[in-house]
């Protein structure tokens, strides 16, 4: 079994994240779980169980943040339209001097041809925000189902592998953790220092 850390930095409070390798290297078929992974967080003399996250786990959460993204896309994209369907109206105040005075002139008016203009904009930049917060939503759904590591039932000499997340250890100095994977009869340890970037 391979890990290491899917990337040179973890962003403060941010999740952990690890790329685990299996190869079954026995005759037999192993099952890997990953319910079977397990993190701890060790803290002077005791340590704390780390939620480790999974597949289905991170799609909610991919999910939840897409109808979010599209509530608040819509709002912008509501707003844009209101904005653009009002910008054919137009005023102005005036003020002439002539010989017998002062006047005050206040002018009103609606041009068809600004509204129109407005609102094509506002269409196609409506149209372009909707489009990305799409793209980026499946964008990132496709990222999951291929990074992330899944149940799977591993043939002899298969390799299977993915990304394993874990729950932000606590605190801002270094962090000491242990990551323990299950596969099959075989129980891997493997002890993590995350060290505080300076």
């Amino acid at each position: 079994m391979l890990v290491r850390a899917a990337a040179r930095e973890f962003a403060a409070g941010a999740r952990p994240v690890f790329v685990v390798g299996i190869n079954n290297l026995t005759k037999q078929p192993l099952e890997f779980r990953v319910a079977d992974i397990e993190a701890y967080q060790r803290a002077e003399s005791s340590e704390a169980a780390l939620k480790v996250f999974t597949f289905e786990d991170l799609r909610t959460e991919e999910r939840n943040r897409q109808v979010a993204a599209a509530i608040l896309t819509g709002l912008a994209a509501g707003a844009n339209a209101a904005a653009a369907a009002n910008a054919g109206y137009y005023n102005a105040n005036t003020t002439v001097y002539t010989p017998r005075g002062v006047y005050q002139a206040h002018t009103v008016g609606y041009s068809p041809a600004a509204a129109a203009v407005a609102q094509a904009n506002a269409n196609m930049q409506n149209e372009a925000m909707i489009s990305a917060t799409i793209e980026r939503g499946q964008a990132n759904m496709v990222a999951l189902e291929r990074g992330v590591i899944k149940d799977n039932t591993l043939l002899p000499g298969e390799w299977y592998g993915g990304q394993v997340h874990i729950q932000p250890p606590e605190g801002s100095d270094q962090k000491s953790y242990r990551l323990v994977v299950v596969v099959g009869s075989d129980r891997h340890e493997i002890s993590i220092a995350q060290q505080p970037t300076r």
